[in-house]
């Protein structure tokens, strides 16, 4: 038991690897064997770590980040002893005693509590750097910044304009290159955003059977956004800060700071050849908000923020700035507490369809919104697997990647046949399940990803 009173389960532990071999890596040593002088106290779990050296590894996790530090050379965030330490100390109550904190193991904590520009640095990845010294010099920066979108935004306009001129159905022959080459130019533009839209455009047209229709949509979408940052000067403020967003500026954590006891409901990764992107969920259980917290690493490295699921959590978020504002930056520190984890309240698929509507509404370019489903049963339908109301009102259909993934059959599972409550992104997609729970075990967070 740490300081605060709380250890991990085995299931949160686990859904902190940053992957799966992690996750098999941390489970071997799980055990008592390759550890030594372990200990907890003040918030903190450490232990020493035999490997292939002669020295063992020195191992301490910061348990009200939580922040890890391992002197293995792992590239990954928490490496699979930060995860074997963790795994032992919720599996054997008896082998992670209360004990005075190592000198080697204090100082980096004294260290990382007595500096919150360090904390930031080792637990938020992705967060916003300290103001320039001189604004008026950021000042024109971003009007330089600024004018090079438009500029983008403007040429964009004339490659959809040429696109559809030439009729969709041509859009194969060009093939990726000339998409790629657009792209290319909105990065030059600093407009990431746009860049990004432009190769989800280049990935349409060999997509499948209806993809006309498909690239239609999007084109749409992209020229509607081209055209809300030409005219973002005549917007209402939330709206015109999601554009911005949408195009690829930062926006700023610039709200009321929330104080709450949030449940973790899901974390998962979603990477490409550049970076990988952490989401993790958090449902504020006195305010009732919901809240994303996103995490970033260079390619190949596993953002540092891990958070476990199920786990209750007392901390403060600042939401950003934008329509939605559900994005938010973590404090500096969350404690684990000992509080009841019932899941958020929730409703039928209409409400949850209603939700969508709503906040598509606030921001076109959603592709998914957080929503709770109670008293729905997964069942197989003609086109795949779906969500439905118990009564058989209204059903929704699960993603295409959600019905290839392992969390559907532990759904399946943990229904029975029976109504359950699942929280997920619904989106014009379809349905992503990320946690479910059941009647009998309302407290019991089960990950679905």
């Amino acid at each position: 038991m740490n300081a605060m009173g709380v250890r991990m389960t085995v299931d949160q532990v686990l859904a902190l690897a940053p992957d799966e071999a992690s996750r098999s890596a941390g489970s071997k040593l799980g055990t008592a064997g390759p550890w030594s002088g372990t200990g907890s106290g003040d918030g903190a779990v450490w232990g020493l770590c035999q490997g292939s050296g002669s020295a063992p590894y020195r191992t301490v996790v910061d348990t009200t980040g939580p922040a890890y530090l391992c002197s293995c050379p792992s590239r990954r965030s928490p490496c699979k002893h930060v995860l074997g330490l963790l795994l032992l100390q919720a599996s054997d109550g008896t082998a992670v005693e209360d004990a005075t904190v190592p000198e080697w193991a204090g100082t980096w904590l004294a260290a990382r509590r007595g500096r919150p520009e360090s904390t930031s640095r080792e637990t938020r990845a992705g967060a916003a750097p300290e103001g320039p010294a001189d604004p008026e010099a950021a000042r024109r920066r971003a009007e330089r910044r600024a004018a090079r979108i438009t500029s983008g935004a403007q040429e964009l306009e004339q490659r959809l304009a040429d696109l559809l001129r030439g009729g969709l159905a041509a859009a194969e022959q060009p093939g990726y290159g000339l998409w790629e080459e657009t792209a290319a130019r909105m990065v030059d533009a600093q407009a990431p955003g746009l860049a990004g839209r432009v190769r989800e455009l280049a990935s349409i047209p060999g997509s499948g059977p209806g993809w006309p229709v498909r690239l239609l949509e999007e084109c749409a979408l992209t020229h509607l956004l081209d055209r809300a940052w030409l005219t973002a000067d005549r917007l209402p403020a939330p709206f015109a800060t999601t554009v911005r967003t949408r195009v690829g500026l930062t926006a700023p954590a610039d709200g009321t700071p929330v104080r709450d006891h949030w449940l973790v409901l899901a974390q998962y990764d979603a990477a490409d050849a550049r970076l990988t992107t952490r989401r993790i969920w958090l449902h504020g259980t006195t305010s009732g908000r919901t809240a994303l917290l996103l995490s970033f690493g260079a390619a190949g490295r596993a953002p540092r923020l891990a958070l476990p699921v199920g786990a209750v959590l007392d901390g403060e978020v600042m939401p950003y700035a934008g329509s939605g504002r559900l994005r938010a930056e973590p404090g500096e520190q969350f404690v684990p507490v000992a509080a009841p984890a019932a899941p958020p309240p929730g409703g039928p698929v209409g409400e949850a369809l209603d939700a969508y509507g709503r906040a598509l509404h606030e921001d076109p370019w959603l592709d998914s919104w957080p929503v709770t489903l109670s008293e729905v049963v997964p069942a197989r339908a003609e086109y795949g697997w779906q969500l439905a109301d118990a009564d058989g009102r209204e059903a929704l259909p699960l993603t295409p990647t959600a019905q290839s993934r392992p969390g559907l059959w532990r759904l399946v599972a943990l229904s029975g046949g029976a109504p359950v409550t699942v929280f997920g992104e619904c989106g014009h997609r379809g349905f992503t399940p990320l946690a479910a729970w059941s009647p009998e075990a309302p407290g019991e967070t089960v990950p679905l990803i």
